[in-house]
């Protein structure tokens, strides 16, 4: 597995990925242009290079803004999951933004996404806050999490 920066070609295979994994944010192609094109902005792609052409298997989005960032979206391909994908993208963009000066990252995640929760626990990050009401479709709080770096 090879983790390397978001190009526009990833698009198609992106969507898809967040197409089968309703827990995702359901973002268009125009937002992940827009936060690929910010210099504040991380789009990580995981592929598998052992496939011609290489298959992405999973991705993560960051925005960073002076030294905190969000976890805006992370997705793996089901069809790939429980393999670790995750977390080496959660460690790639940790090193990322570590780099770039970035001291602690929040995300938002489902009270009910236990299996996100436990990738992210086990990633280092801790219960923040909470907020009510936070989703829709279905509505559900959400719990904050963050991480120091």
């Amino acid at each position: 597995m090879k983790i390397r920066q978001f190009e526009r070609e990833d698009l198609r295979s992106l969507i898809g990925i967040q197409n089968k994994t309703p827990q995702s944010a359901h973002w268009g192609e125009a937002d992940y242009i827009r936060l690929a094109a910010d210099p504040g902005g991380i789009i990580l792609i995981a592929e598998l290079e052992t496939m011609t052409p290489p298959k992405v298997m999973g991705f993560v989005a960051f925005m960073r803004l002076i030294d905190e960032a969000e976890l805006l979206n992370l997705a793996v391909d089901p069809e790939h999951g429980h393999q670790g994908i995750g977390k080496a993208l959660l460690e790639e963009g940790r090193k990322r933004l570590l780099q770039a000066g970035t001291r602690q990252v929040f995300l938002e995640v489902r009270q009910s996404n236990k299996l996100a929760q436990g990738l992210y626990y086990s990633a280092g990050f801790g219960l923040h806050s909470m907020r009510k009401d936070y989703y829709r479709d279905p509505p559900e709080d959400a719990y904050v999490l963050s991480l120091q770096l």
